[in-house]
C-alpha cells in the first residue's frame, strides 16, 4: 500500500511543482509523478537533516521542503527532457 501512497503523492507535488514553475514543461505525466516522488524523498531527507522529519500534528516544514524539492527535480528533469527530445515537440 505504501507504493500506492507513494504514486499518489508523486502525482499530486508533481503537478503542484509544475504549475509553481514558469512556462511550459514538456515532460509527460508519468515522468511528472516520478518527479515528485524524487522531490518527496529529497524533502523527506532534507527534513530528517533538520531533525523536524517526525513532531506531532502536520508536519508543514516537511511538506515544505518535499514540495521544493520536487520543484527542483521537474526543473533539472524538464531541461534534460527538452535536451535529449531536441528542444520543444510540436503538437499534431
Amino acid at each position: 500500500m505504501s507504493w500506492v501512497w507513494a504514486i499518489i503523492v508523486g502525482l499530486v507535488l508533481g503537478l503542484i511543482a509544475k504549475a509553481i514553475i514558469p512556462g511550459k514543461q514538456w515532460i509527460p505525466l508519468w515522468l511528472t509523478v516520478l518527479c515528485g516522488v524524487a522531490g518527496a524523498l529529497l524533502g523527506n531527507w532534507g527534513a530528517s537533516a533538520l531533525g523536524v522529519r517526525h513532531t506531532h500534528g502536520v508536519d508543514w516544514i516537511r511538506h515544505i521542503l518535499q514540495l521544493a524539492g520536487a520543484v527542483i527535480v521537474v526543473a533539472l528533469v524538464n531541461r534534460l527532457w527538452t535536451g535529449v527530445r531536441g528542444g520543444r515537440r510540436e503538437r499534431v
